[in-house]
């Protein structure tokens, strides 16, 4: 049984892929995430979906609940990270 299989996609639902993220100063993620996953911690320079830049400070195993279209590779000193997305 595919519990998602008749869920309407949400953002207060779970995330139905997660897929890892290539930090880069040009290319917007595929998909707006609604959320990043990071595995270890640093900065992570990021455009939100409203289209603003910032820099945030996070730990190892972080989620960042904030919608994102890029993940920038000048700025970002975090690593393994992973967009939490909806398709």
């Amino acid at each position: 049984m595919n519990p998602f299989q008749n869920r309407a996609l949400s953002l207060s639902g779970p995330a139905t892929d997660i897929i890892p993220v290539v930090p880069s100063d040009a290319t917007d993620l595929t998909l707006v995430a609604p959320a990043l996953y990071v595995t270890t911690g640093g900065l992570v320079s990021i455009v939100t979906v409203a289209g603003v830049a910032r820099q945030v400070l996070v730990a190892d195993f972080s989620i960042l609940p904030v919608g994102v279209r890029r993940v920038n590779a000048t700025g970002t000193t975090a690593s393994g990270i992973h967009a939490l997305v909806l398709a």
